[in-house]
């Protein structure tokens, strides 16, 4: 079935969310919502894999709203990092007007009296990450023996991010008898492992490969030495007129290339874990409004930056796990649109490089030359000559 001929209907989604779904002209559902929407919505638990950016958080998000007003209890979603959550509430409070639910978000960072006041109000839809969840379990603010659904949202990026034993520590405060979800964009053995143990014959919906990255990105790896970076990035800034997201693998990266690119006269922002809450949110917020072209990040944002048209996503230092590459490009060319994804390797990168092509099962395409800045080629690979066998060769 073509993306054209999807519908919401006959997906079983009731009449008030298909018109609140109308009204926000969301008329052609992605393919992770057409396949788990209907599983979901019957109560199963389900276990969803697709690439970054296909609309995982209507795919929970409508079943898990529309069971909500017919069942008692409230429902949990797990989420890594404090701008998932966030964007994650937002999408939910699109809908939830017309059902009468209210939502609180649970993150580090944003004052505790303020998340009080919100559980106060006896919200029946908990989005959190795991620290802050459990901090409101201890303190017994947050109760969540009736807690009916639990989703488990961007699972590999939490193991990840070393969250498996808060997440034991969570699931051991709901009740056995729940619907659980879990979607990631990749399914490495240790989400599998969490599945196995949390979930009940979970029905499976893989709408691309593991590691599969989005369709209509296009590649591009520019090989050159580390002193040269800047000045290559700073030739493709010129090239691009529209947003741009650039990825460093530190935070220290990151602040030192934005204090360059505002240095040049760029209107750049920083978000890493540096960073306060309010000031993610404020670079955030200013990138979408496009009072900052370009946006500095670090892997721990590469899940909670939700964007709509990035132009290019650039790999100013490769990702330390070539599987967080599919999720930092995963931020361009969303829900079908075009996009772009420059990378730049040094010529001691060839094994990274490899590795992210391992992933994604396919070639990322080197350019040889740029009309400005020298290219190199990667070093060839180093013969390692075992010391035991030239001995033995001596002695014979």
């Amino acid at each position: 079935m073509t993306s054209s001929e999807l519908s919401f209907d006959g997906l079983g989604i009731a009449p008030s969310i298909l018109a609140v779904l109308d009204r926000l002209k969301f008329t052609v559902p992605t393919h992770i919502q057409h396949h788990a929407i209907p599983i979901a919505i019957e109560g199963k638990d389900v276990m969803g894999i697709a690439q970054t950016g296909t609309g995982k958080t209507m795919a929970f998000g409508i079943p898990l709203l529309q069971r909500l007003a017919q069942i008692k209890g409230k429902a949990l979603v797990v989420v890594p990092t404090r701008e998932l959550a966030v964007q994650v509430d937002e999408h939910l409070r699109k809908i939830t007007p017309a059902l009468g639910l209210k939502t609180a978000v649970l993150i580090g960072g944003d004052p505790m009296p303020r998340q009080l006041n919100a559980l106060r109000a006896l919200p029946r839809v908990i989005v959190g990450t795991p620290g802050r969840i459990l901090d409101h379990l201890e303190q017994r603010t947050l109760r969540l023996n009736d807690a009916q659904i639990v989703v488990l949202d961007e699972a590999d990026r939490m193991l990840d991010m070393g969250f498996a034993p808060q997440i034991r520590n969570i699931m051991r405060h709901v009740p056995a008898e729940r619907q659980t979800m879990l979607f990631s964009a990749t399914m490495p053995p240790e989400v599998l492992s969490i599945a196995n143990s949390y979930m009940k014959l979970p029905v499976r919906v893989e709408v691309a490969p593991s590691g599969t990255a989005a369709e209509k990105v296009t590649h591009e790896v520019f090989i050159v030495r580390k002193e040269l970076k800047s000045q290559l990035l700073n030739e493709i800034l010129d090239q691009y007129r529209g947003s741009i997201l650039i990825f460093c693998r530190t935070k220290f990266g990151a602040a030192r290339l934005t204090r360059a690119m505002r240095n040049t006269k760029h209107r750049a922002a920083e978000i890493h874990s540096d960073r306060s809450l309010s000031q993610r949110r404020e670079s955030l917020e200013g990138f979408k409004t496009g009072r900052y072209r370009i946006l500095i990040a670090t892997d721990i944002a590469a899940r909670g930056i939700d964007v709509k048209g990035i132009e290019l996503v650039i790999n100013y230092d490769l990702p330390d796990d070539p599987g967080n590459y599919v999720h930092r490009i995963g931020r361009t060319g969303r829900a079908g649109h075009s996009g772009h994804a420059i990378s730049f390797a040094t010529p001691d990168q060839r094994s990274d490089v490899a590795g992210i092509e391992r992933v994604m099962n396919a070639r990322l395409p080197i350019s040889l030359s740029h009309p400005k800045i020298p290219l190199e080629q990667f070093e060839k690979p180093k013969l390692v000559f075992s010391s035991s066998r030239f001995s033995r060769r001596r002695r014979r």
